[in-house]
């Protein structure tokens, strides 16, 4: 959602703080919230003004005519304020149809006023502008300000002078007081715009002799500006609206929302309800949540909410959850209900989703059991017939019934079976598996010639067998497409053109942004149109230098370039004419705004949802001049069978060759819903002869092209036979059609149905997935608009269960009077299956590259060896712990993994002389990189230098299992010419014992459970010091020895898997691990010292040459 109201003191505390006028603002900051839990004494301490100063106190939960319905005290000491507050907090209320309770009030000075000091001002966007009205009366009985205020319109871009504030608003204003009302006007428009308000209304206002006085204010924001203004908005919350509680089960979901790239909404209506829904999709939440509340069920739902844009299993299984959990928490006595719905996904992963809500239904089977819960399903799109298949699996294995529905169902009779209205199928027929779609039956890798029609219902043409030739000017060569449709700049008054056909056959486009899959999804779709060639002629992505991307171009690889910019990608690709912009909300506005600077871009559809409201009239306003038509924001584009296609629009190409998306027929749609705009390809699709065009024009408030300006372009297209638009709550454009039909501008059949008639049905203000889906007003409510536009003669539904029938019965009657001709089917050419696809579907099996059981990063949270991250920090494992699930897969027992930590200690470092620690400075000193220099000392390592653990462990372990007695093994050593690894020290010896070896010995004798080999070590030790006192058990020959009795006696390990460890080369690894830290010291050392380039001193080489060679 983007416009989200704030409370008052939000409000006033943006305006305080943020206004520039030259009029004086009273009471700057002079305001009291209050709760229940207030501690007055505090408060007044805080506030001395409380005590001084007669008050106001009044509700501040967006409520409003507070006045009128008594919910204000006025003129009080703060005695009177205390039993005002008293008589009113935690009372329940009743403002219109919504019941609440009073919790959150602000108080005020009170500023004594005559009632001719009262003015009202407000100030709200359009999409034209912003609209300022003033009305030189304001207060409680201001009334209809509609009708009576002084209008003005500000233009988009336009700024706002005292001058004009003066001539059109303040003509009935005494002349003292025009130039402050000017200025603060003027300031407060500047704030209004500044801070990205969409609404600010402040009745009354008061001028005195002082200055100006903000009294009552009610202001709304864009939400979606915030990182724009964060730094002057801070934190802000959002109230609920008035009668709806604020639980935290919706701001956890808000949370996981703002961390998601994906969309999840949660509205709790009633809690104790017995439907609870669960849908996928911000348009087919709404059509669920009227088909719910037109059977009847309105008093019984008990939440709204949607999920969509491709979330992960992991974020689906957190909000299958949060439903779960609030759903049996208490018991109803018919049982209850969960509607898991959806229209048909253009690229979520269904099986995905779908399995991150079966974990949830299994770890809340016990509770869905107990409280007789009934789940019923429906989806389409993406692998939607595995995610069907693992929910009915779940409801099998745990008993919770569970009636499962692909795209042979429509989307919303599962909520007549769920209420009891309809029956439910034993086995409902299934769609054939994505599977039968795709794959080749046959060996030709060759594109099938041209065969289809430009129009499904009319005759083959030339120009559809021969391509026409590309013009300068981009357009289309044929007298059809150069139609031009008028569209009229509502506050120039200019009239700028722009094609009826926004995409042919021959169309190019350059796609905005690294979206892979898209790409190779339009691509696909062109090859089953027949196309001749792609249509993607180039990609623009700013991150990367300039380069060549591969795709499929049905069974070979192609190359498509990738530029930086934009110039670079129009001047090379003259042909294109259309931009896909997959750009972030951050960047969307920048990019299209650059990008219609380009004239040969005549559409451009942008992806991206939450742009600021601001940004996009901007764009909306710039496009009309440049004659540029735009789909979206916030859409999944649009799609014109045969022709050319929008990114994911559509869905993958078994949903494309289902719904006859691959060639055209005679039925036109635009929608605001992407989601609902492939559900109606396929209501199209199984009623009619197929589509002709589709445009998703997006759910904001603001769209870049409207309903009418593409039921126009309908009319205009001689393809197109009926016009289907799916409206839905708010704004008005669907009236701008009725008055196309009345006036005869429109006359091909229009079947039109607005989604969100449950809105008037509910007590407190919901805001539905859609950014736009609020009414402000009544003509602005799916039912007013409904009704008119049956009233103007369109063919409406008397709901969206009978959308279908009714498009079937208007193409009948055209088919039957000769109007549509229907056509013989032509079979598309195959295309094969992508491998990563074909995979995820099961239809092939590959051995994995590689395998891994120590760790897994796949899920919510990093897991070591079967252990979460965060057990592993609860329990405080530690180094050592980490290590030994890591290495040894296994929870080793406390003094296992001290003494590892040890070991890692002692073997940190052993000085600059070293090998491994010599090669590292002469690196470091070299100029090399800390990677280079630690890699340099670490390839030292070896049976000479550090790395006698293994040997010293191996040895020891053969001699003793051999039962060799010590002199014996030395002996033997020696008789084989070899030496003992892990025996001799070149510094320390017998009588200058290793203080390492010496704390380690300490450590496990007092904890390891037995010793064997240790002792054994000890006892060769003795043996060797006697010939020499410096051929002591060294710390590696110590570690090797210690963690062989480690692993075999801590009871973690058979003697098998003990004696594996040592075979790979375990040991040796902890030596490396602990002088990895000694060896990065010493590259640091060096660096920090700023020592230079290492030359070995000459008299410290022995030069010795052939005898025939010196001099």
């Amino acid at each position: 959602m983007s416009a989200k109201a704030i409370s008052e003191q939000t409000g006033k505390e943006f305006l305080y703080k943020h206004i520039c006028t030259s009029a004086a603002v009273q009471n700057r900051f002079r305001y009291a919230s209050v709760t229940a839990g207030t501690d007055w004494g505090r408060l007044t301490q805080e506030h001395p003004w409380l005590l001084t100063e007669r008050l106001v106190i009044k509700p501040d939960q967006l409520i409003k005519r507070r006045g009128k319905l008594g919910l204000v005290g006025i003129n009080l000491d703060l005695q009177g304020v205390r039993e005002w507050f008293k008589a009113h907090v935690m009372r329940e209320t009743t403002v219109g149809k919504a019941k609440g309770v009073l919790k959150n009030f602000l108080i005020e000075p009170f500023v004594p006023h005559p009632q001719e000091e009262e003015f009202y001002v407000c100030i709200y966007a359009t999409r034209e502008g912003d609209h300022v009205l003033f009305h030189h009366e304001g207060g409680v009985e201001v009334g209809d300000v509609d009708a009576k205020a002084q209008r003005l319109l500000v233009a988009v871009d336009e700024k706002l002078s005292e001058e004009q504030v003066t001539e059109k608003l303040l003509p009935h204003v005494p002349d003292e007081k025009k130039k402050v009302l000017a200025s603060f006007i003027v300031g407060l428009f500047n704030l209004y715009e500044d801070l990205y308000f969409t609404y600010l209304e402040i009745n009354p206002i008061v001028v005195t002799k002082d200055g100006v006085y903000v009294l009552d204010m009610a202001a709304k924001i864009d939400a979606t500006a915030d990182y724009i203004c964060k730094a002057k908005w801070g934190d802000v919350e959002f109230p609920p609206p008035f009668g709806r509680e604020a639980y935290p089960e919706e701001a956890y979901i808000a949370d996981l929302d703002a961390k998601s790239g994906a969309s999840l909404k949660l509205t709790l209506l009633n809690p104790c309800g017995r439907i609870w829904t669960m849908v996928a999709g911000g348009g087919a939440s709404v059509v669920y949540s009227d088909t719910i509340c037109d059977l009847g069920g309105v008093e019984e739902l008990a939440n709204y909410g949607e999920y969509s844009g491709a979330p992960s299993e992991q974020q689906t299984y957190d909000y299958a959850k949060t439903i779960l959990s609030l759903m049996t928490r208490e018991k109803h006595t018919q049982g209850k209900v969960l509607i898991i719905g959806g229209s048909i996904a253009n690229f979520t992963n269904v099986a995905a989703t779908f399995k991150g809500i079966v974990r949830a239904i299994k770890d809340y089977q016990g509770p869905l059991k107990e409280h007789e819960v009934t789940i019923f399903v429906r989806r389409g799109g993406p692998n939607y017939q595995e995610g069907l298949r693992v929910m009915g699996e779940v409801g099998k294995t745990t008993g919770i019934p569970i009636h499962v529905f692909g795209t042979e169902t429509h989307m919303t009779a599962i909520v007549g079976m769920a209420l009891g209205h309809r029956p439910i199928p034993n086995q409902p027929p299934m769609d054939a598996h994505t599977a039968n779609f795709l794959l080749n039956a046959s060996n030709s890798a060759v594109t099938p010639a041209t065969t289809r029609t430009a129009s499904f219902s009319e005759p083959k043409t030339s120009s559809d067998v021969n391509p026409a030739k590309k013009s300068k000017a981009a357009l289309p060569a044929d007298s059809l497409h150069s139609i031009l449709w008028p569209l009229k700049n509502m506050v120039t008054g200019d009239w700028k053109a722009k094609p009826t056909t926004l995409f042919r056959k021959q169309t190019k486009a350059i796609v905005w942004g690294m979206q892979t899959r898209a790409v190779q999804g339009m691509m696909d779709f062109d090859y089953v149109c027949s196309r001749d060639d792609p249509s993607v002629a180039a990609m623009v992505y700013p991150f990367t230098g300039d380069h060549k991307q591969k795709f499929y171009w049905g069974h070979k690889e192609i190359l498509v370039p990738v530029y930086k910019n934009m110039a670079d990608a129009v001047k090379k690709h003259p042909e294109v004419d259309v931009l896909i912009s997959f750009a972030s909300l951050r960047s969307a506005f920048d990019s299209t705004m650059e990008s219609m600077q380009y004239p040969q871009i005549h559409t451009i559809a942008i992806i991206a949802e939450g742009i600021p409201e601001a940004q996009t009239r901007k764009i909306i306003k710039m496009a009309d001049e440049k004659g540029v038509t735009i789909i979206g924001p916030a859409t999944v584009g649009g799609i014109k069978p045969g022709c050319f296609k929008i990114g994911n629009t559509g869905g993958m190409l078994d949903n494309i060759l289902a719904s006859k998306l691959y060639r055209p027929g005679s039925v036109a749609y635009v929608s605001r819903s992407g989601g609902m705009s492939n559900e109606l390809n396929n209501i199209i699709s199984r009623t009619t002869d197929g589509v002709y065009e589709g445009v998703a024009i997006g759910g904001d408030r603001y769209p870049g092209s409207t309903f009418m300006d593409h039921v126009l372009r309908y009319q205009d297209t001689p393809g197109v036979k009926m016009i289907i638009v799916l409206g839905e709550i708010g704004g008005t454009e669907e009236y701008k059609i009725c008055q196309g039909i009345r006036e005869g501008r429109i006359t091909k059949p229009v079947v039109c149905w607005c989604i969100g008639t449950c809105a008037t049905m509910f007590a407190s203000e919901v805001q539905f997935g859609h950014a736009g889906a609020c009414a402000n007003q009544a003509s602005e409510t799916a039912v007013a608009k409904n009704q008119a536009l049956r009233d103007a003669g369109a063919y409406v539904p008397k709901s969206f269960d009978e959308l279908g029938d009714v498009i079937k019965t208007v193409y009948d009657d055209l088919v039957a009077n000769g109007t549509i001709v229907p056509a013989q089917e032509v079979p598309p050419p195959t295309v094969p299956m992508d491998y990563s696809w074909a995979r995820e579907l099961g239809l092939i099996r590959k051995p994995a590259s590689f395998m891994t059981s120590i760790c897994d990063e796949r899920g919510q949270e990093l897991i070591y060896a079967g252990m979460p991250i965060t057990e592993v920090f609860k329990e405080e494992m530690g180094l050592g712990g980490v290590l030994g699930l890591l290495w040894f897969q296994r929870r080793l027992p406390r003094y296992a993994c001290q003494f590892i930590e040890m070991c890692l200690m002692v073997t940190a470092d052993h000085g600059p002389a070293v090998s491994g620690a010599h090669n590292t400075i002469v690196c470091a000193r070299a100029g090399k990189d800390l990677i280079s220099s630690l890699t340099s000392g670490l390839l030292t390592i070896g049976d000479r230098f550090g790395g006698a653990l293994d040997a010293a462990a191996k040895q020891f372990s053969k001699a003793f299992d051999s039962g060799m007695l010590p002199m014996e093994f030395v002996n033997k050593m020696k008789k084989d010419g070899k030496l003992i690894m892990g025996i001799g020290h070149r510094v320390k010896s017998i009588n200058n014992p290793d203080m390492r070896v010496q704390i380690l010995k300490d450590f496990v004798k007092q904890h390891f459970p037995s010793t064997q080999l240790l002792d054994y070590a000890l006892d060769v030790e003795k043996i060797t010091t006697s010939k020499k006192p410096n051929l002591i058990l060294n710390v590696d020959g110590f570690i090797g020895v210690a963690f062989v009795d480690l692993l075999r006696m801590c009871g973690g390990f058979t003697r098998d898997e003990a004696d594996e460890f040592v075979e790979i080369g375990a040991l040796n690894g902890i030596f490396v691990l602990g002088r990895s830290m000694g060896f990065i010291g010493h590259y640091l050392d060096q660096k920090r010292l700023k020592q230079g380039l290492y030359r070995h001193p000459w008299d410290d080489i022995s030069y010795v040459l052939p005898e025939h060679m010196s001099m």
